[in-house]
């Protein structure tokens, strides 16, 4: 074929992109509005609501789905621009990344626009009343704060709205990993509203969901930006399909058992053939399957295609538009779940239960503890899967012939162990109940656990076991990891004031800021905190302790002083707990309706002295140890002097003598 009529095919592509996926979007649009319609009369007998009118009825279901799609257009476009095809030398984006890249910003306008929308038709809808009567800016921004889930949108809104004004800039590859962060973020108020908020279960629910939304946004989105990169006739999409295959595998899993979970918290087995509730999850369930079959068959043909030949992409292009239609009623199929009313309880829930999900056997006690477990979907699947990949690190060093120190693998497997014990035992299943189980909790996420996960230098391994890019090989993820570690953003998060201030500042500012007592009541809340406590922790240790490099080297005398900073600043946090008369968050804990809970601040002040007396023990050891690494230190240098003064037959050490008896001489010349 001539370079004209390549140009042409080109040309014939990338015109039909957009097409593609405005169908795609509307598929899903279609299937949302046709199941919204025939469940209308049953979701308006469950809410007692009148009918808002046809606007709302059929316009909410396909703004939603249609919406949808553009959010993971544009999380699956900046992912492609971030991992999936290489950047410049430079770093600056070559076409097929920018290509990408504006494609992403054009779908987070789409993003903003229908989430803005879904604000007045969200109020329409749950008031009864016709959409005209709420289109008034003043009325639907002072509603929003008395309907959850209008405020999710607004929140939405906002939010895409930002991920597309920080987009139009960018030309550099370092921004498009944070631009991907920013479009999952967009995500976020979707996962926390619904059915899954509410009821009982509603922790697991709510976590589940949350999966499920990041997996199949990764998921979806990828695809169709792959799509769209393969009928543009992008560069490199042999290794763009195969670094989303094997992401894509992943989010299948992923998928799967966190929708199978959603499902089970709000229905029975036998719902899913009596219920139209159920019929809609057994739909979504043979549309996932058929999914997972085509993205094996895409694997075994597409991919394999484009590795025999970068520019057989046939195969793959036909298998993903099958794919992408498949996602668009999956999608479509989803709005219209969220919009059919689920079936009821089988018994009433408890205050309890209402409040945190879940009910308790009595009182805590150290066999409760220990064995009343209740698995955190988030934080203790990050620990399991942490330990696992370390040790499938640890055991690819070791089969090269490598060795790595025990020591650190104890340390890290023990850090893994305390966090999952610290989220899913009985005392992360009494932490939203008890102030005191809540600050036990506190002070291992933040003190403890950290600790041993910096010993553990998991970067180190990383770099170590993943393998590096040849010259002519685009980067992968130890040039990821490399790029990451000497950003700006790590360097700035590595001075030591900064590290300090994060550490303790959260103490200060959660309890003493109002913040707690906000938060106390919300299960997202409770999960930012415990991902708060990690992080500051980890950061903070990373620096003072961490074997690991960082972005800027700092003496030890520094690090000493950040942990005497630190040591009074925690002392003086438990000591003005233990002495405070007013409870935090008080109304939530009455409401939960405990018998065995009533003498609230007697467990507050119990809590500020766990945290004076659990908040030293951790910083005393991590004192001890950066003395040690500081003696090894000065002994590693000396053995390296005295190593350059054995090659060099001590020059240095003659030439300063010779230095000595000059001045001797000049100072004595009649000696």
């Amino acid at each position: 074929m001539t370079s004209t009529g390549r140009s042409a095919v080109t040309s014939v592509r990338n015109s039909a992109v957009w097409p593609v996926l405005v169908g795609v979007a509307v598929l899903a649009g279609g299937v949302a509005t046709a199941i919204g319609a025939l469940s209308l009369a049953d979701a308006l007998t469950a809410t007692g609501l009148p009918d808002p009118g046809p606007v709302t009825t059929y316009g909410l279901p396909f703004v939603r789905a249609a919406g949808e799609i553009a959010a993971v257009i544009a999380v699956g476009s900046f992912l492609l621009a971030a991992f999936l095809v290489p950047p410049q030398d430079n770093g600056v984006l070559d076409a097929a990344g920018y290509r990408a890249l504006r494609l992403g910003s054009a779908a987070s306008v789409v993003w903003t626009v229908c989430a803005a929308v879904l604000v007045p038709l969200t109020i329409s809808d749950v008031s009864g009343q016709p959409l005209l009567d709420h289109l008034n800016p003043v009325d639907v921004w002072s509603a929003t704060s008395l309907v959850d889930i209008a405020g999710a949108w607004r929140w939405t809104a906002i939010l895409a709205a930002a991920v597309t004004l920080a987009s139009l800039p960018v030309l550099r590859w370092g921004w498009t990993p944070v631009l991907l962060a920013g479009s999952m973020l967009t995500l976020v108020p979707l996962a926390l509203t619904g059915h899954s908020s509410a009821g009982g279960a509603h922790d697991l629910a709510t976590n589940s969901l949350f999966v499920h939304l990041m997996a199949g946004a990764l998921w979806a989105g990828g695809l169709l930006a792959l799509l769209a990169h393969a009928l543009r006739g992008g560069e490199h999409a042999d290794l763009a399909a195969r670094r989303f295959s094997a992401l894509a595998l992943w989010c299948f899993v992923a998928m799967a058992v966190s929708g199978v979970l959603n499902a089970l918290v709000r229905i029975q087995p036998t719902d899913l053939v009596r219920t139209p509730y159920g019929w809609l999850i057994v739909g979504k369930m043979v549309a996932l399957g058929l999914l997972g079959v085509l993205g094996w068959r895409q694997r075994r043909s597409g991919v394999a295609a484009l590795q025999a030949d970068p520019t057989a992409r046939g195969p793959l292009i036909r298998l993903a538009f099958t794919e992408a239609a498949l996602f668009g009623v999956t999608f479509g199929i989803a709005v219209g779940l969220g919009r059919t009313p689920p079936p009821p309880e089988r018994t009433q829930p408890s205050a309890t239960e209402v409040a945190i999900g879940y009910d308790f056997a009595g009182p805590p006690t150290v066999a409760r503890v220990l064995f009343d477990w209740r698995f955190d979907l988030l934080l203790g699947t990050v620990a399991i899967v942490g330990a696992l990949v370390y040790l499938m690190a640890v055991r690819r060093l070791r089969r090269r012939g490598d060795a790595w120190p025990v020591g650190r693998t104890f340390a890290w497997l023990l850090g893994c162990a305390v966090l999952l014990f610290t989220t899913s035992s009985g005392l992360g299943r009494y932490m939203p109940a008890m102030f005191s189980m809540h600050m036990i909790a506190h002070m291992l996420l933040s003190m403890l656990v950290p600790v041993l996960l910096v010993l553990g230098a998991p970067v180190t391994l990383a770099l170590r076991a993943l393998p590096a890019a040849g010259r002519g090989t685009p980067p992968g993820p130890r040039e990821w990891l490399l790029a990451a570690l000497h950003s700006r953003v790590s360097q700035f998060l590595t001075n030591p004031i900064i590290a300090t201030v994060l550490f303790v500042a959260g103490f200060y500012g959660l309890y003493f800021g109002g913040i707690f007592d906000a938060a106390v009541s919300n299960h997202a809340a409770h999960v930012l905190m415990n991902v708060h406590f990690l992080l500051s922790g980890y950061l903070f240790y990373w620096v003072v302790i961490g074997i690991d490099p960082t972005p800027r080297p700092i003496p030890h005398l520094v690090k000493i002083g950040m942990v005497f900073a630190s040591l009074p600043l925690h002392a003086f946090f438990g000591v003005v707990m233990m002495g405070m008369q007013n409870v935090l968050g008080e109304t939530f804990y009455r409401s939960l309706q405990l018998p065995w809970h009533q003498n609230l601040l007697d467990d507050q002040q119990l809590g500020g002295g766990i945290a004076w007396a659990a908040g030293e023990v951790p910083l005393v050891i991590v004192m001890l140890a950066l003395l040690i690494q500081w003696r090894r230190s000065d002994q590693r240098t000396a053995k390296r002097l005295d190593r350059a003064a054995d090659r060099d037959d001590d020059a240095d050490l003659a030439a300063y003598n010779a230095m000595l008896a000059e001045l001797a001489r000049r100072n004595n010349p009649t000696g």
